[in-house]
């Protein structure tokens, strides 16, 4: 303990990374170590580290990551803490820390990850833990903890990873669970939930394990779980379920030990519980079963007759209505290859089901749908009786009609009325580039994050100077740029872009536009697409958004990374991608960096007139490209 004092005191206050991981170390964390305030990252994990967390840490203001899991650290936990607000990693697991978790954690909006588990913590989860909207992984669990599950557990959206389990949490699993579209991870074992599983699980469509074993959870297991397509682990074992269980979809490859420990389950002989039982009425006689059958039969055809003529009436008024929309619209809709009706995109979607909800935006959602022929397709739904939204329909329409590039999204049809509007695009079965770079379970190396923003550029570059008419997105930012199952880049959502036509688009600021952190403000142009592109590059090779807290803008991102850069690139650098190399490597990536970093800078200069054009940034990054291989 003496020698680790003695080094901390010996230290620079200038050193920005620490770590000491499976040192051997014993002993407290020395209150020195508040002296070092240019810390970004403090690794102690796994050590035999004792004693209280010190409350000198609150003087690392910079500190982004913080690791001191698996040690033997007791007391509680410091609000001290929270003064750190540039905070992203908090690893406390393992250790015998107790008492209540700090409230003013959910003041720390830059955190990503939050590890608190196999403690002896207690008390109820502070509420302001479920508005940390960009909080990736939450663990509690393996603590004392007690209370319920709030409905605002629903909104951590952004999370992949929760783990409450083995606690003493009790009431019913609340319904806005459903809201988590990105969960991967949901435990709920070994508490006390009662009442019944909620059937909106089914709609979070990336949920792959889902443990909610050892509960006292009734009623049936609801058949929308069957639209989970990737869920390969469940349990609800030693609850007290009952009904049939799904026999479809993911529930084909589960065994009995999903199962057991329910005593009124029934279904398929495989998952160790009894076939249910067919209820079938003894009172009719086979005679008068058989005429009554016929009877229905007879209504059935006669009203599937009556119905028919009825349909195709109606379509018929409506083909005609939606022809006139389009002369109306002076030809908006001549992007249309092949008409979709309103039927054909509500039965491949499953009547808009919200198990096919791919995302939402402020003009709509996504829904991921299925055409007869088998092929798979995104429909974008815009918002009814919106006057902006229908506006944005009319903008991609006009945008997309006659655009035809391999990095841009590809319209394959539209479907319009007086009350409903929808584009059909091509499904991107990868996600976007936002999933890429921040879930816990999705990573790009150096090379794809490269290749996907020279995707990008070219897009950008045929979309400024390939095309008759500029046309500015005047939108571009991560969540934007579609991968496909071959991860090339695919740029998407053209609802808020401006046609260069003439001197009106001139009059257009950017600060009522787009979203904030990535586009300049000012007048509108292709410069203001070029900035926005500079500002992706940054995000994409540090992980850092600019709207992020420890930032104070997309400016503060620039200058976060203008004093790094090329002497110190290891330091703003997204660590993921230099871990675990060799140094020749590393130090290849790190120089490509630097050289994406300077590139950054040139486009996003502060006046416009200073920024270099799509054509040079392209250029610039197949040049990169070629040094770095």
């Amino acid at each position: 303990m003496g020698l680790f004092h003695l080094s901390i005191g010996n230290l620079s206050s200038k050193l920005e990374k620490f770590s000491a991981f499976e040192a051997g170390l014993k002993g407290g964390i020395p209150a020195e170590i508040g002296n070092l305030t240019e810390l970004i990252q403090l690794r102690l994990d796994g050590n035999q580290m004792s004693g209280n967390i010190p409350l000198s840490l609150k003087h690392l203001s910079k500190l982004q990551g913080l690791y001191l899991h698996n040690n033997n650290f007791k007391g509680s936990i410091p609000d001290d803490i929270c003064d750190i607000r540039s905070l992203s990693d908090l690893g406390l697991s393992g250790n015998q820390l107790s008492g209540a978790i700090p409230k003013c954690l959910g003041n720390l909006t830059s955190l990503r990850q939050l590890f608190l588990d196999s403690n002896k913590l207690v008390s109820t989860i502070p509420s302001g833990l479920w508005g940390l909207k960009d909080l990736l992984a939450l663990d509690l669990s393996l603590n004392s903890l007690s209370g319920f599950l709030p409905r605002e557990v629903g909104d951590l959206v952004a999370a992949v990873y929760i783990n409450l389990s083995v606690n003493q949490l009790s009431e019913s699993i609340p319904s806005t669970v459903g809201s988590l579209q990105n969960l991967i991870n949901l435990s709920l074992s070994h508490n006390s939930f009662e009442g019944l599983i909620p059937v909106t699980i089914g709609s979070m469509v990336g949920l792959e394990n889902l443990d909610l074993s050892y509960n006292n959870i009734s009623g049936s297991v609801p058949k929308s779980l069957q639209n989970l397509q990737h869920l390969n682990s469940f349990d609800v074992s030693f609850n007290a379920l009952s009904g049939e269980i799904p026999s479809d979809g993911p529930f084909m490859n589960f065994t009995m030990d999903s199962f057991k420990g329910n005593q009124a389950l029934c279904g398929n002989p495989r998952f160790g519980v009894p076939p249910c039982r067919v209820v079938v009425s003894s009172r009719r006689s086979k005679t008068t079963e058989v005429k009554f059958a016929f009877f229905v039969l007879g209504g059935v055809l006669a009203f599937a007759t009556i119905l028919c003529a009825g349909f195709v009436f109606l379509r018929h008024k409506r083909r005609r209505k939606d022809e006139a929309i389009t002369e109306e619209n002076g030809g908006v809709l001549n992007i249309i290859i092949q008409g979709i009706s309103y039927f054909e995109l509500s039965r491949a979607t499953q009547h808009f089901n919200e198990s096919n909800l791919l995302g939402m935006g402020g003009f709509g959602s996504v829904y991921r749908g299925i055409l007869g022929d088998g092929k798979a397709i995104a429909v974008k739904v815009f918002k009814q009786q919106s006057e902006a939204a229908f506006k944005s329909f009319d903008v991609e329409c006009e945008v997309l009609r006659n655009i035809s590039h391999r990095n841009v999204t590809k319209v394959i049809s539209s479907c319009s009325n007086g009350e409903f509007k929808a584009l059909v695009l091509e499904y991107m079965p990868r996600g976007n580039l936002e999933k890429w770079l921040y879930s816990h379970n999705y990573f790009l190396d150096f090379t794809q994050r490269l290749n996907i923003m020279i995707d990008v550029a070219s897009a950008l570059e045929y979309l400024h100077h390939g095309y008759s008419t500029p046309i500015v997105h005047c939108d571009l930012k991560p969540s934007n740029v579609l991968l496909d199952e071959e991860m090339v880049a695919h740029v998407s959502d053209f609802g808020l872009s401006k046609l260069l036509l003439g001197k009106e688009e001139s009059l257009v600021i950017t600060q009522t536009l787009a979203t904030l952190g990535y586009i300049a403000p000012g007048i509108v142009s292709t410069r203001c697409d070029i900035y926005s592109y500079g500002v992706m590059l940054m995000e994409t090779f540090t992980r850092k958004k600019p709207s992020d807290d420890m930032f104070g803008g997309d400016v503060r991102l620039k200058a976060w990374i203008e004093r790094s850069v090329p002497e110190s690139t290891y330091s703003v650098i997204d660590a993921n991608l230099v871990m675990d190399l060799d140094k020749e490597e590393g130090d290849k990536i790190l120089k490509s960096t630097s050289s994406i970093f300077e590139l950054a800078f040139k486009c996003s200069a502060e006046s416009p007139y200073d920024r270099i054009t799509m054509k040079e940034a392209l250029a610039e990054l197949h040049k990169i490209k070629g040094r770095a291989y």
